[in-house]
């Protein structure tokens, strides 16, 4: 039932439409024409009742009517974002000084190009992004406006806004304040992490986003896991495991792990419309991702199938893949390729519409298909074709589509610099080491892993090989800092064969 009161009735049309990260396009053909009916009506109703409004509750209900200009579908509804833009362009003009309006501009200039403000490989602004507009519209309020820098709509955009930035600790001051802001707003607590894990700070990843992971379940005690924001919670989950994984902590990413199993009913993924499993079964398949960063190969190989490899179709190819990984590192070739065919058998029952937030299901599989006929390739010897293979893994993974976590749960150089320090190729392994680190300006700021202790082990042993005496104490202070909450790492792959020698606590 639609309210009568004017502001309510704004807010139910605005929050039924679009949003960063739900545009219309990504609706199935249901779900779109019932947003949109309920945004249409709503609209309407609100311009019809504007007597006693003020000034600014006018400007907004007014703008709506160009946000949703039909109550039925139409071919280029992406269209209606940029005429919402332009009146909100134009609302703010006459009032420059409301937050609340300052921030639905910002935002309808956000969502005119989603997860798409930056160019990843030149740090500029992406071609035909209102990036700068909204950057300045953001910042300005925040260094000069009474009560912006507590205002969580202003910061939660702003963090969006420079994740993707070639300066993403540029927001770390906002994200601070928003993390405490509203404690109940599961994913307003879970925000600032996405600055968190860029600038290197893992344990804050896993922390504000366990702590986000608290609230959401309150939700979910409430209104179970049949909507929407299941992905918002699988999200938070998956967060706490890659940030865990970055620390070298194994047990806070198997709980996570856990909390997306108790939190995620089979049910609600055989849902088709709309399909669940296409938005949410690829977190299911964290686990297999878990254990191979450990090097916990005997576990990989005791992975069980799931009973139903269609439904489940990400966690069948993952579990093929960590089990043909786990052969490979242990020498057991024969039995590596023959997994490695069940994995390309499953891979292709992999459908295109599998989505990992931004990324498809499917390329972030043809980097585990890389990784592995690297990772076998090494074990027979073949080390220039097994190098090539895991380059070209590299390259895969430095092209996804943004994403925060990254598409790929272990850099792929992780297990590249291992391999070539194994051989003796101290100075490209360094290499791969100091990109991954961001320390040579080669990769894209969201490519880099600050000061994770992987890498840092990595970098450690390659300056102690090569005899450094100079940055090696420099290096070795953070690798101290770093391994003193890991479980204790011995190279930056379990794939290593130091890694997997008797004293290592990371090897089965």
């Amino acid at each position: 039932m639609i309210p009568t009161v004017p502001w309510p009735i704004w807010g139910l049309s605005y929050a039924s439409g679009p949003n960063y990260n739900m545009p219309w396009e990504l609706h199935d053909q249901t779900g779109r024409a019932e947003a949109l009916t309920q945004a249409y009506d709503a609209c309407e109703a609100a311009n019809r009742c504007l007597k006693g409004c003020t000034s600014v509750e006018t400007l907004l209900i007014r703008a709506l009517k160009t946000r949703y200009p039909q109550r039925s579908l139409g071919e280029a509804m992406h269209d209606w974002d940029f005429d919402f833009a332009q009146a909100m362009r134009s609302a703010f003009k006459s009032c420059d000084t409301h937050l609340d309006l300052r921030t639905i501009f910002a935002e309808s200039l956000l969502n005119l190009t989603p997860w798409k403000m930056w160019d990843l490989k030149t740090g500029a602004p992406a071609e035909g992004a209102a990036t700068l507009e909204a950057q300045e519209l953001l910042e300005t309020a925040m260094e000069t406006a009474p009560g912006a820098m507590t205002h969580p709509g202003l910061l939660h955009l702003y963090v969006h806004l420079m994740e993707m930035s070639p300066t993403p600790e540029k927001a770390l001051k906002a994200a601070d304040v928003l993390r405490r802001l509203v404690p109940d707003a599961g994913h307003l607590v879970h925000m600032p992490t996405h600055i968190d894990v860029l600038c290197g700070n893992y344990h804050d990843v896993v922390l504000w986003n366990q702590e986000a992971i608290k609230a959401d379940l309150k939700y979910y005690d409430r209104e179970g896991a049949y909507n929407i924001y299941t992905g918002y919670r699988q999200h938070n989950y998956h967060f706490v495991i890659y940030g865990a994984l970055f620390l070298g902590q194994m047990e806070p990413a198997l709980q996570a792990n856990q909390g997306l199993w108790d939190t995620t009913p089979e049910e609600m993924l055989r849902i088709k419309s709309p399909p669940m499993a296409d938005y949410f079964e690829s977190y299911m398949a964290m686990h297999p991702h878990i254990l191979i960063r450990f090097g916990r190969w005997q576990d990989c190989i005791d992975l069980d199938l799931p009973a139903d490899p269609e439904l489940y179709c990400t966690l069948t190819a993952t579990t093929h893949y960590a089990r043909a990984l786990a052969y490979a590192a242990t020498n057991r070739v024969s039995d590596a390729e023959a997994e490695e065919q069940l994995f390309l058998a499953a891979l292709g029952r992999v459908p295109e519409t599998r989505l990992m937030h931004n990324n498809r299901v499917t390329d972030l599989l043809e980097i585990a298909r890389e990784m592995l006929r690297g990772e076998i390739e090494y074990r027979k010897h073949n080390y220039d074709l097994a190098f090539a293979h895991l380059r070209r893994s590299v390259e895969l993974d430095d092209n996804l589509p943004y994403d925060e976590p990254w598409g790929w749960m272990q850099p792929t150089r992780h297990a590249l610099g291992a391999l070539l320090l194994e051989q003796g190729h101290v100075a490209e392994a360094e290499a791969v080491y100091r990109a991954d680190l961001g320390l040579d300006n080669r990769l894209s700021r969201a490519s880099v892993h600050p000061d994770n202790v992987w890498r840092l082990k990595g970098l450690h042993d390659c300056l102690n090989a090569r005899g450094d005496s100079v940055e090696l104490q420099h290096v070795k202070q953070k690798l101290d800092i770093a391994e003193a909450r890991s479980v204790g790492v011995f190279a930056s792959c379990g794939c290593a064969q130091i890694a997997m020698q008797p004293e290592s606590c990371c090897s089965s």
